[in-house]
């Protein structure tokens, strides 16, 4: 098969590659060659801004493309019918389409977001989604039942160019007292980035249709209080949980994800309770979290250079501060054991 790949090969994109290339497929690279760019000699490259550059495509046919980087419609417009004649064309979306306020346990029918002004192209926090949406739209419209969309929650795994799971991983590793969010029993998804990068291949080679959550684990359910135990148990760490609720954390102004991930206030908790039966059902596949955990902080402390560089994440300095706090406030007296 051959493939055209769009966008970052960073991450999930990298596996992708890696996979489709090991499984004997033909790989053409279309980004900007930022991102790793002396990865896969074996696979072609051309060097391009999609949409400044997206005429090289011209003239060229592919049996299928991964549009890993689309954020604006008009720029995923360009792309969509310029190849309007591929034979499958796989859009990476996100989790973060759905609305606010959705049902816990939602699926792939649920409401989707909207834009106060669907013509803005300014890709921020809060017209994330709603541009993803009409993106997605974009590809339907042109490809139909050829169109196949993923949508990933929390991608993680080596390679991680965020600070979220890694940060966990790391922060229990090193020991001591942890600020935990919420309780044990707290929703979690994620998705490790070599089971999406490897799915969206199997995808294309059986030629699948369909919009996907692209999350797990399957069951039973991840909460926060079982991924934390498994970090400290694949680290060999002692560290010690300390649970503060939602009232405490935004009183002192901790602000939920970017500061603590995988932490979403309770009015948003539903976007961590999506349900993926139609991805497993269409071949998704999940290594185990001990798996993920362990590469992850193998990873981490092979590159700190790479880490260090876009911590984001609450600082240890803030992160005691706020313990002490919890520690002599009322409340804390008053506190039971979270669940």
């Amino acid at each position: 098969m051959k493939i055209l790949v769009i966008g970052g090969t960073r991450f999930s994109g990298y596996f992708a590659v890696e996979h489709a290339l090991a499984s004997g497929h033909e790989v053409t690279l279309f980004n900007r060659g930022k991102s790793d760019p002396e990865a896969f000699p074996t696979a072609e490259k051309i060097i391009g801004d999609r949409d400044a550059d997206v005429e090289k495509l011209r003239g060229r046919t592919w049996d299928a493309v991964i549009d890993m980087a689309g954020y604006v419609p008009r720029v995923v417009r360009k792309s969509t019918e310029l190849l309007a004649d591929v034979g499958r064309y796989l859009f990476v979306s996100t989790i973060s389409v759905y609305a606010d306020g959705i049902a816990s346990g939602a699926d792939e029918d649920a409401v989707l977001s909207g834009l106060s002004d669907p013509t803005t192209e300014e890709v921020s926090g809060e017209n994330y989604g709603g541009l993803k949406v009409l993106c997605e739209n974009v590809v339907t419209q042109t490809f139909g039942a050829r169109a196949t969309i993923v949508r990933p929650c929390v991608i993680v795994g080596p390679r991680d160019p965020t600070n979220r799971f890694d940060y966990w991983v790391e922060r229990i590793a090193a020991g001591g007292e942890v600020l935990a969010p919420m309780r044990p029993s707290y929703p979690m998804e994620y998705i490790d980035a070599r089971d999406l990068g490897e799915w969206m291949i199997r995808l294309l080679e059986s030629d699948t249709a369909g919009v996907f959550n692209a999350l797990g684990p399957a069951n039973p359910p991840l909460t926060l209080g079982a991924f934390f135990d498994a970090c400290n148990a694949e680290s060999g760490g002692d560290a010690r949980f300390t649970w503060l609720n939602e009232t405490f954390l935004l009183e002192q102004k901790i602000s939920p994800w970017a500061e603590l991930p995988f932490w979403a206030t309770e009015a948003d908790k539903a976007h961590c309770e999506m349900r993926n039966d139609r991805a497993i059902a269409a071949g998704l596949t999940f290594r185990p979290l001990a798996t993920t955990i362990q590469d992850t902080l193998t990873w981490v402390r092979a590159n700190p250079q790479i880490v260090n560089a876009r911590r984001t994440a609450i600082t240890r300095e803030r992160e005691t501060e706020a313990l002490q706090a919890w520690h002599n406030s009322p409340a804390s007296l008053l506190a039971t054991p979270s669940t």
